[in-house]
């Protein structure tokens, strides 16, 4: 029985070993490819300027607008589908508590749309605007990007509302404390680093999104000033230049998916900051 036990342990060691290894094989050789075939052509002319006539077709210019567009549209979306989602996520951990049932029917249909391939928003986004009379504009993106990232924005505050001691609820409801407040001054404060992650990964998606912008956010050379404008994004710029049987055009298109790297780095280092910041107020029972 030990023999078989121990052989167990190493065969999943080995198995975790190997998934680990192809895991970090993959993302290494993605990341090389993208660095190796965009980073000699990325200038800082490239990131300044905006396109000029012809630019996806080798001329001058640069996707000045796509970078702005992608930090308009992924900030707008993931603070409204934040604001949206976190009610809903502690509502789910404090005040339906008593109903696991019933939580669990949401959770079960919060992952089914989680599933749903991005292209079904984007045609759900288009069907909206034309019933509403929006034309494809920054607004029409924002909303379209926000319904397809509020799944995941409260499943992954869910997940981590529920590290959150029990104990707390019961100790905080026992000093006649409201739902409510437990929900915001409790429970939201302890659960900040996981916040952090859930607008990460939200952000993250709506960044690299281009299925629920194709038609939805529109495409433009210059840098919108109002939300009822379209808005160029970094994946619909790279699509379309990935898509140019021009060989220096192509390469641009990585240069772009380096700048898109770059903010999500970023983006992704400042919540590890503010997250390991609020570490420190947890606690632990």
């Amino acid at each position: 029985m030990k023999k078989f036990l121990k052989a167990e342990e190493i065969f999943f060691r080995v198995l975790m070993f190997l998934s680990t290894t192809l895991i970090g094989t993959v993302l290494f050789l993605i990341v090389f490819s993208v660095i190796k075939n965009g980073l000699p052509y990325l200038s800082w002319e490239m990131i300044s300027e905006v396109p000029s006539g012809g630019y996806y077709f080798g001329k001058e210019g640069g996707i000045l607008n796509a970078i702005v567009g992608t930090v308009y549209l992924s900030l707008g979306s993931t603070l409204l589908a934040f604001f949206v989602g976190l009610p809903v996520a502690l509502m789910m951990n404090v005040h339906l508590v008593r109903y696991q049932r019933f939580v669990n029917g949401i959770r079960l249909i919060l992952d089914l749309l989680w599933g749903i391939p991005s292209i079904v928003y984007g045609a759900f986004g288009f069907t909206l605007m034309v019933y509403l009379g929006i034309r494809a504009s920054l607004l029409a993106g924002i909303i379209t990007v926000t319904i397809f990232i509020i799944p995941i924005m409260i499943r992954a505050m869910d997940e981590a509302l529920k590290t959150a001691p029990r104990g707390l609820l019961e100790a905080a409801l026992s000093l006649g404390s409201t739902r409510s407040e437990i929900s915001y001054r409790v429970f939201f404060k302890q659960c900040i680093p996981g916040m952090v992650t859930a607008i990460l990964l939200s952000f993250g998606r709506a960044a690299g999104d281009v299925a629920s912008v194709l038609f939805t956010a529109g495409f433009t050379d210059a840098i919108p000033t109002s939300i009822n404008q379209p808005a160029a994004t970094l994946p619909l710029a790279i699509f379309f230049q990935l898509s140019s049987p021009i060989s220096e055009v192509r390469h641009r298109a990585y240069a772009a998916a380096v700048v898109l790297f770059g903010i999500i780095l970023v983006i992704s280092l400042l919540t590890r900051i503010i997250s390991g910041k609020y570490k420190k107020n947890r606690i632990n029972f």
